[in-house]
């Protein structure tokens, strides 16, 4: 477990050839125990998914593993031309799929009291979930499985899409908090394009800084560690890292309002039990 150092901050982990060569036998011991023929990886130009697809040609060879790439507006094609550098770079096949002709087709049959055109939150939500439908489907037509690219961070702070960006087959960036996952890409020589690149913004445009929140990923992840992990009142998180009591307060609501829809589903009552047949 992490923990604190002495001059106040979180003791995560900036190995990164030690967090490569543990994520990449991840990569490699899940695909093996499936029987998988590969991976399929969304690249979408970023640290997380380009370290991600890396780590995948690391564990497996090139030709095990499969790009997509799917931008969904103009706005995207910068990223989507950094994610086919990317392709290019590892030598792995690769396709780019856009997805504003399937997206205006959707606006045309949507049930009633859908604003695909005036809620941003409901369009980014689809756009994930018609990306992961996409990936999914190249993933079952050639017996390959999906791997996923969230962090631990991502996941605290409700920033993926449930049954979009939320579902894969593995993660193996999940137990890694942002922070973290950004101490392999030096390791990993990812070219300036990915590890310069500004800040994830949030959710829906109109957002910036590191998940919606100006501040710092490192201090994000600290308070983040203090409250989820530690199970630190605010009071300590504030002592402990020196951080603003109004940040602190702002990253622990946005934790908790963002994590109620991440939940798992409930399951309802019980049919008959197996050892109640005879």
């Amino acid at each position: 477990m992490r923990d604190v150092v002495p001059n106040g901050t979180a003791a995560f982990r900036r190995d990164g050839s030690e967090l490569r060569a543990e994520c990449t036998s991840f990569i490699k011991t899940t695909v093996e125990d499936a029987g998988a023929e590969g991976v399929v990886v969304r690249l979408d130009g970023g640290l997380e998914s380009s370290a991600i697809a890396t780590m995948a040609v690391d564990a497996l060879g090139s030709e095990r593993v499969y790009g997509i790439v799917l931008p969904s507006s103009k706005l995207g094609s910068r990223s989507a031309q950094d994610a086919e550098a990317i392709a290019t770079a590892l030598d792995i096949e690769a396709d780019t799929i856009h997805l504003q002709p399937l997206l205006m087709c959707v606006s045309d049959i949507v049930p009633a009291h859908t604003d695909l055109h005036g809620d941003p939150i409901v369009r980014a939500d689809l756009v994930a979930r018609l990306r992961m439908a996409m990936t999914y489907l190249a993933a079952n037509a050639t017996d390959r499985l999906v791997v996923g690219s969230a962090t631990r961070t991502a996941f605290l702070l409700g920033s993926v899409t449930k049954h979009g960006d939320g579902a894969a087959d593995l993660f193996p960036l999940g137990g890694l908090y942002g922070s973290e996952a950004e101490a392999l890409g030096d390791d990993l020589d990812l070219p300036s394009f990915v590890t310069e690149a500004q800040p994830m913004v949030g959710q829906f445009p109109g957002q910036s800084g590191n998940y919606g929140i100006d501040a710092p990923l490192e201090t994000i992840d600290a308070v983040l560690y203090g409250f989820v992990d530690a199970g630190w009142t605010r009071d300590r998180i504030r002592e402990e890292f020196g951080v603003d009591a109004e940040l602190v307060d702002r990253i622990v609501r946005h934790y908790r309002a963002m994590t109620r829809d991440q939940r798992e589903p409930p399951i309802g009552p019980t049919g008959s039990s197996v050892g109640d047949q005879n």
